[in-house]
């Protein structure tokens, strides 16, 4: 995989950014379902090197994060990468512009739960983002209820899809649309495992 540099192919690939402190079952079931439920080629588990909008107490160190992200993909379909770090971004939008320039043929689609749609409008140049990537929102458990009613989902509502026309006319300009993807809640959660493990403090 050729993500330092760039290439043309042509995939669309799904984008599941985040801390992963540590990964677990839950990141590896959103990505499963976002493969199947918008016929994606390949997820990226993007592990993000510093969280603008997380505190840095209780973060273990990247390495050991991209580790855990690693453990839990498939290096085939699902892959873990340090792609973020290596750009030197932190901020999603900038990710996303850079991404487009070093892979102009792939189709981006950023995956994310229903607590970062909540959270959306605290991300920098959001309207940019939403503007130009499709956004398909995975449940979270008490979350995404909030999530459909918040200031994000008022804001982009005509831009609503279904998930199977998510993506499509992707690249061809006009606003990116964003999907509800039906899918079980699942109960994981990195906070409860570091709890577990007498990590959080």
């Amino acid at each position: 995989m050729r993500q330092a540099h760039g290439d043309r192919r042509r995939a669309r690939i799904g984008l599941l950014g985040g801390s992963f402190n540590p990964a677990h079952a839950g990141h590896r079931h959103v990505a499963e379902r976002a493969l199947r439920a918008l016929r994606l080629d390949q997820v990226w588990l993007l592990v993000s090197p510093g969280n603008p909008l997380k505190p840095r107490r209780g973060m273990a160190p990247f390495a050991e994060r991209l580790a855990s992200a690693r453990r839990i993909a498939d290096g085939r379909r699902i892959i873990a990468t340090d792609i973020e770090a290596r750009l030197g971004t932190r901020f999603t939008v900038a990710t996303l512009a850079l991404l487009r320039r070093r892979f102009p043929c792939a189709c981006f689609v950023l995956l994310i739960g229903a607590d970062n749609l909540s959270q959306l409008p605290r991300w920098k140049g959001w309207r940019t983002l939403a503007r130009g990537t499709p956004l398909a929102v995975l449940p979270r458990p008490g979350e995404t209820r909030r999530a459909l009613s918040g200031q994000a989902a008022r804001a982009l509502a005509r831009h609503r899809r279904r998930p199977g026309a998510l993506l499509d006319g992707c690249g061809t300009g006009g606003h990116a649309g964003w999907s509800l993807v039906p899918a079980r809640e699942h109960p994981a959660s990195a906070t409860a495992i570091r709890r577990a493990a007498g990590r959080v403090l």
